[in-house]
């Protein structure tokens, strides 16, 4: 059988994230990506996270979003136990983005993000 030499690079690159963020201690939020004619909404799960300890920033079309817990959240598996203390999540968007237009807002342990679509395009005038 032969191997498929892309997603072997893939699985090996999920998994060592896995175990990155295990060491470094952050836990991945959960989110949701809706898509609406001139924005996206970007919705995070943030418990146990005070708003000022929230950071969001843009790199291209990636939106990362990282958040200090106000506790240590500890979680066990195969008797192992780990304590988290931070929440990491970068998101490629899919299409080109106006960030200075991003509007974000944080309650009841839920960030909402409200992205506008960059218009790109010339007019043409119609005689």
């Amino acid at each position: 059988m032969k191997r498929n030499d892309d997603e072997f690079k893939m699985t090996l690159s999920t998994v060592n994230s896995i175990f990155d963020d295990i060491e470094h201690k952050i836990l991945s939020p959960l989110s949701c990506l809706r898509e609406f004619d001139n924005h996206w909404m970007l919705e995070f799960d943030l418990p146990l996270v005070n708003k000022k300890d929230i950071k969001v920033t843009f790199d291209g079309n990636y939106i990362n979003v990282e958040a200090k817990l106000k506790e240590k959240y500890s979680e066990e598996k195969l008797g192992r136990i780990t304590k988290f203390e931070y929440f990491k999540k970068s998101i490629l968007l899919p299409g080109r983005i106006d960030s200075k237009k991003t509007i974000a807002k944080f309650q009841k342990g839920r960030l909402e993000i409200k992205i506008s679509k960059k218009v790109v395009g010339n007019t043409i005038k119609i005689n």
